[in-house]
């Protein structure tokens, strides 16, 4: 698919923004991507597109991972996936040997064994330390339990052998930001599951064992739980069930276009309809939280977008950037606090590209998001085309508002009116931003479009010019065009922007 570059529509959409105060919070270091287990025979649809990916086999030793990582200052990183409830730990109590992951077509996800040596586990702390990352990691959930005829898994978690690596982590000083029980055991489950009574019992375990372990610690590291799809059901009995102030972040997967060989995956992604669809799961988690965990916070633990590793030249490419950020801006309105790519590498979604380590569009996206997007979020409405997405957030470590806007028409360029209204007096504000006294007069925009009007490419445009790495393979800078503010916005057919509108101030953003 390609851009027209031929268009003649136009259209005026009218934006506004309510700057009396903010709907929602999210982290700082709100942008955050996985490191998965999967070893380099993990294949999909006859594809094998993790190579040497995994926390166990990537180089820590490379330039661009580690600026690429450290670009960020911060990122999260979060560690875990399918397999991590097989991964036993190379310390203190172990029922089986270290052995490594072994294909094996009859086991739950395609391997047998998974062992993490404390010898890479020193070298992954290394890694996370030098580049700053803020890391979470998923421990196995399964160890301990028996199959069930109806597919599930019963009984207890035994956490012995977490135990000893929790305090094997605190003693050597490798610093958590948060531990996860389990991967997507939740509900139906993806392989299997636990029933939320029994999984909650397990989490006041762990949240015991923390407790225990950084009982001396200054920095406390948060609980995640579950790591799954999102059951409404599932997740109310989970939460009754663990009690007050045990689960500190409920985190859930989206998935939302499904198998990654569908072939109409671009078709989703354009569609806007379609993209509005998941916003019911953000809706609801967010209300059962108040209801049932108000002491707990939402995170998207993981999210791929397709599953089964992606698609090649759509999930990795500078198409898939309209759901990536559309996903960030909704996901947003609804108080999630951190959002979880998978992955930063390996498979056909990484932020980078698995064997040569090189940005993908994404990537760009997620670094200007977090450059740009401050924690405070606004309320927003547009008016004039179903194809304008848009969000707003006050500039993150500036004064004023940065929107987040994506044209997924083919053909048709909008241009914007803009006005800020505030609900407690009824006053539209636009005049006076635009007349504010102090700071800068102009507008800053960064416009992102495709190489050559191929939604397929895997090399992104900033204002014109081609994101790629320094002749020392540093990230390049990320420019803005400073444009009059008396100057509509306007955005160009299949494109994406975000805008710095640093002369309006609002209650909203001055809090």
């Amino acid at each position: 698919i390609q851009c027209e570059k031929g268009f003649d529509k136009t259209v005026i959409a009218k934006l506004s923004i309510e700057g009396s105060s903010a709907i929602a919070e999210i982290d700082n270091d709100f942008i955050c991507a996985t490191l998965d287990w999967w070893p380099p025979e993990k294949c999909d649809y006859g594809t094998c597109s993790w190579g040497e990916a995994s926390m166990l086999n990537l180089d820590l030793e490379s330039p661009l991972l580690a600026n690429a990582i450290k670009a960020f200052n911060p990122l999260k990183i979060r560690l875990g996936g399918s397999l991590q409830d097989q991964v036993i730990y190379d310390v203190g109590y172990m029922k089986q040997r270290c052995d490594p992951f072994v294909k094996n077509n009859s086991s739950m996800f395609g391997f047998m064994g998974g062992c993490l040596p404390m010898s890479r586990w020193e070298a992954l702390n290394s890694f996370f330390k030098e580049t700053r990352a803020v890391v979470s990691f998923g421990l196995n959930a399964l160890i301990g339990r028996h199959n069930m005829s109806n597919g599930t898994m019963g009984g207890p978690w035994d956490s012995r052998n977490a135990r000893d690596f929790i305090q094997y982590t605190f003693d050597h000083g490798y610093k958590i930001n948060a531990w996860e029980l389990g991967n997507e055991l939740c509900g139906s489950g993806v392989g299997t599951s636990i029933n939320a009574t029994q999984y909650a019992a397990d989490v006041i375990v762990l949240h015991g064992i923390l407790k225990e372990i950084y009982k001396d610690a200054q920095e406390k590291p948060l609980l995640l739980a579950p790591g799954g799809f999102f059951d409404a059901d599932w997740f109310k009995e989970f939460l009754q069930n663990s009690g007050l102030n045990i689960v500190n972040v409920v985190t859930h997967h989206i998935y939302s276009l499904g198998a990654g060989v569908d072939p109409n995956l671009v078709e989703k992604i354009l569609d806007p309809s379609f993209l509005s669809q998941v916003e019911s799961t953000f809706k609801s988690l967010k209300t059962i939280l108040e209801n049932y965990g108000p002491w707990s916070s939402a995170w998207v633990g993981e999210s791929g977008g397709a599953y089964n590793s992606g698609h090649n030249l759509v999930t990795n490419a500078f198409v898939f950037s309209f759901w990536y950020l559309d996903q960030l801006g909704m996901a947003s309105k609804f108080n999630t606090k951190s959002y979880c790519r998978q992955s930063l590498i390996g498979g056909n979604y990484g932020l980078l590209n698995t064997t040569t380590y090189v940005p993908n569009p994404d990537y760009y996206s997620a670094l200007l998001w977090h450059r740009l997007m401050g924690k405070h979020v606004l309320s927003i409405s547009s008016k004039g085309s179903h194809y304008l997405r848009a969000y707003a957030h006050c500039t993150k470590n500036a004064r004023g508002v940065t929107l987040l806007l994506i044209n997924l028409s083919k053909s048709t360029r909008i241009f914007l009116r803009l006005s800020i209204e505030n609900k407690n007096t009824g006053l539209d504000l636009t005049g006076q931003t635009e007349l504010d006294k102090g700071g800068r007069k102009s507008r800053l925009e960064y416009h992102l479009t495709a190489k050559d009007h191929n939604l397929h490419s895997q090399t992104m445009f900033l204002n014109g010019k081609a994101l790629d790495l320094t002749s020392d393979g540093k990230i390049p800078s990320l420019d803005p065009v400073e444009i009059n503010p008396r100057q509509r916005i306007s955005l160009a057919p299949l494109s994406i922007a975000f805008v710095s509108l640093p002369y309006i101030q609002i209650p909203a953003c001055t809090s």
